[in-house]
């Protein structure tokens, strides 16, 4: 039966969202088990950082490329291929006995990233329905998942197992290199379908080029607050609790845990609400909402400080859908090349940040770090600059 476009595909959104689960589980295993790579390969935290931008700039930079090429040429079946890739990467990281094969996993990847997610966000547009960001939230709650789903399996199966433990995880690629075949042959079906139908002529927003170019820097530097942000949690947070608060290394992934599945539950419910109350109102509750949270989680004891953490992965989380969407409307027309622009930019500011911030630590200390990024989300004021699209931005 040919895809109908008038129809939210949720078999599809489902299937890509699972896959993004899987995903980015396997990718969330390397900041999961950075406390035990520490320990065996003797690394400080800048070595760790370097880690972390290896992935993610390999994923930042070759994001948009693939997202430009696949708007000229779609592939269908290069999600599975990207899948390939990450799964290739993962059995590397399993036994690599150097620090410089650890980095040649970690740049795989990310390669495996950059296929998967701007061709991935393109078919979540296609399933939609119209429904845009209900469709890239259940796409995007899928990632989520798979990087909570990270650290709570790194407590139980990767802390006892040591690093070749974490070859258990190539069978979750596999089972994602399935599933997206199939999911390639409705995308297959898509493009006929679509091939058959007169040209529709698109129409454009209505803003001019400079305008245009602005809010895209304003969406950039939300970006930049956002992951920047989230780089500090993700990369850091279980050294914070660890140096902190004395806690053990499982105790401290679970806690890690909890700030990701509340990141979850946010980015399911973001896309929706921005479908209903508009994107923009969206992007300005959840960047500068979570100011007081961030400038009083240095301030407090463990209790609090998870309680913070979950609430800070609640309300910043609900913004990507919407920016991704928003931006996705600015330049209708080259949906890959935005989703893997932004995709890419996302990976490529938490991996600066956790660079950055790695030497920071380093110089100074991690308690400082959270000093000094409580403030990122006060660039959520530029928000107000945003223009008004349609009635659901």
């Amino acid at each position: 039966m040919p895809p109908d476009e008038r129809k939210t595909a949720f078999r599809i959104l489902l299937a890509i969202s699972f896959c993004h689960m899987l995903n980015d589980l396997n990718q969330s295993l390397i900041t999961a088990v950075y406390p035990v790579l520490k320990d065996a390969f003797h690394l400080d935290f800048s070595h760790i950082g370097l880690i972390t931008l290896t992935f993610q700039a390999t994923a930042s930079l070759l994001q948009p490329l693939v997202g430009t090429f696949t708007d000229r040429s779609p592939k269908p079946f290069s999600l599975a291929i990207g899948m390939g890739c990450t799964l290739l990467g993962l059995l590397l990281w399993s036994f690599a006995p150097t620090y410089t094969l650890l980095l040649l996993a970690a740049g795989m990847i990310g390669m495996g990233s950059a296929v998967f997610h701007p061709e991935s966000a393109r078919v979540a547009r296609m399933a939609s329905g119209g429904r845009h960001g209900l469709a890239q939230s259940i796409f995007q709650v899928g990632g989520n998942m798979g990087t909570a789903m990270g650290p709570l399996l790194a407590a139980f199966v990767v802390v006892p197992g040591g690093q070749h433990s974490t070859a258990w995880f190539s069978i979750a690629a596999l089972t994602g290199i399935v599933v997206l075949s199939r999911v390639g042959v409705w995308y297959k079906a898509h493009l006929a379908e679509r091939a058959k139908r007169p040209a529709a002529v698109r129409e454009g927003n209505g803003l001019p080029p400079g305008k245009i170019a602005l809010s895209m820097a304003i969406l950039v530097a939300l970006v930049f607050s956002k992951y920047f942000y989230i780089a500090s949690i993700s990369s850091y947070y279980t050294f914070y609790l660890i140096g902190k608060f004395h806690v053990g290394v499982r105790d401290a992934q679970l806690y890690l845990f909890l700030f990701l599945g509340a990141a979850s539950v946010g980015t399911f419910f973001g896309g929706p609400l921005g479908d209903r109350i508009g994107r923009r109102y969206v992007i300005w509750g959840s960047i500068l909402g979570v100011l007081p949270f961030t400038l009083l989680l240095p301030h407090v004891g463990l209790g609090m400080t998870a309680v913070l953490t979950v609430l800070i992965g609640l309300v910043l989380s609900s913004a990507f859908s919407s920016i991704l969407v928003y931006a996705q409307e600015l330049l209708p027309g080259r949906i890959g090349m935005v989703s893997g622009l932004f995709f890419g930019l996302a990976f490529g500011m938490g991996g600066i940040g956790a660079a950055v911030l790695g030497r920071l630590a380093d110089a100074t200390s991690v308690v400082f770090v959270y000093d000094v990024c409580a403030f990122l989300p006060a660039i959520g004021l530029l928000t107000m600059f945003l223009p008004k699209l349609d009635n659901r931005t």
